[in-house]
């Protein structure tokens, strides 16, 4: 028994070629598929009436010829020629089939129409004859109609009427021309059109993905998107995708509320433990045990106190802090960081010349301390021989340049380690490694006043690049 085919899942499904269009591409070919069908069964329909309302009324003048002459002969008065209106041809024909009279522009030895076709136009049906019959180019239009006093039930003669379709043909002909160079130049206009009222409608869609692209973990809780003053369905789309950025902002607060406040409980047992801990290790009570518990219990209120500034700087904000900034001298702090790891596993140098180069930026000098020895932290953990630290002023900005010589980051981690408790195989040790929050507090702090912090690859090891306004110089305005 053979297995069932299993369906691929939606996610694993190639887009068709219409759905990667997008959606004012689709509304535009819809729209374009549809007014083209109608403009087509509208043309056609057009060029068939005209066609057989210009076919009627040539076979009505013919007809209504016909039956003049008909009555001269139910009066046995036959004019020879026969007056004809226009360019009309007119034959009298016997019950033989043999010219009897007819008009000036008719043959007088050959009968326009054969038997059959005589018989035809006397039951009423439509008959076309070659205009060569009579001299004439293109095809005539025939009616007949039998004249003459009715013996055993038939008359005598039929008289056959014709018109030429020369005009009909070229009104035709005419018509389909115009039909087939109107309906592209209006699908053209239409197609503009359509493209910029779909633009235009589409608008405030494109408005409120603009919106929610900007919001991200560093814009300001009360940042919501646009919503249209038009009272439809994207209004409304609005106004509910905001209630729900209200509703998430709820839960972050309350979230951040939780993590300060647990931070905040636990740090007065820790310190309760490390202080009884430091007295047994002192006292020599205990054996060995302060000494190994002491460690980890270090290490847990670096945890704490790190979890309680994460919170608290994600609760100030981004570029939108309760305190000014202020300017600092960046190649200043880089030294007094640099000297805090004189004693370090690996040196920590400051780039030659940096002090002699004036770099200023707009920030907290106490965040932007910790966001550098943070990077420094990282970078001395890894590093093979050596830590450097820069800082050069460009367009504006102020860029802050750590590097160290490690074994490096994966280029897909580079993104990956600013997440909580993101630490990476290498630094998984418990003695090195980290708390793994070290580079997301980095980042709150750096984007709490309008800055940016990323991770390159510096064959070998890695660059971290803290990026913050500059300072304004005094006077500018």
């Amino acid at each position: 028994m053979t297995e069932p085919r299993r369906r691929k899942p939606l996610s694993d499904r190639r887009p068709g070629r219409l759905a990667r269009l997008g959606l004012r591409g689709r509304l535009m070919l819809v729209g374009l598929l549809g007014v083209a069908g109608a403009l087509v069964i509208g043309g056609v329909l057009l060029y068939v009436i005209l066609t057989g309302s210009l076919s009627r009324s040539v076979e009505a003048a013919a007809r209504a010829s016909a039956e003049q002459v008909a009555l001269l002969v139910d009066a046995g008065r036959v004019p020879d020629p026969v007056p004809v209106s226009g360019a009309q041809v007119l034959q009298v024909l016997d019950a033989r089939g043999r010219v009897v009279s007819g008009s000036v522009t008719a043959d007088r030895l050959t009968p326009l129409v054969t038997a059959d076709e005589r018989r035809r136009a006397l039951a009423g049906e439509a008959v076309l004859v070659p205009g060569s019959r009579s001299g004439l180019s293109g095809r005539l239009q025939v009616a007949a109609v039998a004249a003459g006093p009715e013996r055993s039930g038939e008359r005598p003669y039929t008289v056959v009427a014709a018109a030429s379709t020369a005009d009909i043909e070229q009104s035709a002909r005419t018509v389909r021309w115009l039909l087939l160079a109107i309906f592209p130049l209006l699908l053209a206009a239409l197609a503009a059109i359509a493209w910029r009222v779909i633009g235009a409608a589409l608008g405030p869609v494109e408005a409120l993905r603009r919106g929610a692209e900007h919001i991200d973990d560093a814009s300001s809780e009360r940042e919501r998107l646009p919503v249209p003053p038009s009272e439809d369905e994207i209004s409304a789309l609005a106004t509910t995708l905001n209630a729900m950025l209200d509703r998430i902002a709820t839960a972050r607060r309350k979230q951040r509320a939780f993590v300060a406040d647990a931070a905040h409980e636990l740090r007065s047992p820790l310190a309760s433990m490390r202080t009884q801990l430091e007295v047994a290790q002192r006292l020599g009570e205990g054996g060995r045990l302060p000494e190994e518990v002491l460690p980890d219990v270090e290490r847990l209120s670096g945890l704490v106190d790190d979890l309680l500034l994460l919170a608290r700087a994600d609760d100030a904000g981004t570029a939108a802090s309760a305190r000014p900034a202020a300017t600092v001298d960046v190649a200043a702090l880089a030294v007094r960081v640099a000297e805090r790891y004189r004693t370090a596993r690996v040196p920590v140098r400051v780039a030659p010349g940096l002090g002699s180069r004036p770099v200023e930026a707009s920030t907290s000098a106490d965040d932007l301390t910790r966001a550098v020895t943070n990077l420094v932290d990282n970078a001395a953990r890894h590093a093979r021989s050596s830590v450097t630290i820069d800082a050069r002023a460009r367009a504006g900005r102020v860029e802050v340049v750590v590097t160290d010589d490690g074994h490096g980051i994966p280029a897909e981690d580079l993104d990956r380690v600013f997440d909580r408790f993101t630490r990476l195989d290498e630094a998984r040790d418990r003695d090195s490694g980290g708390t793994g929050l070290g580079l997301p507090i980095t980042r709150a702090l750096v984007r709490r006043w309008g800055g940016e912090v990323r991770l390159e690859d510096a064959a070998p090891g890695v660059t971290a690049v803290v990026t913050l306004p500059a300072a304004r110089p005094v006077g500018s305005g």
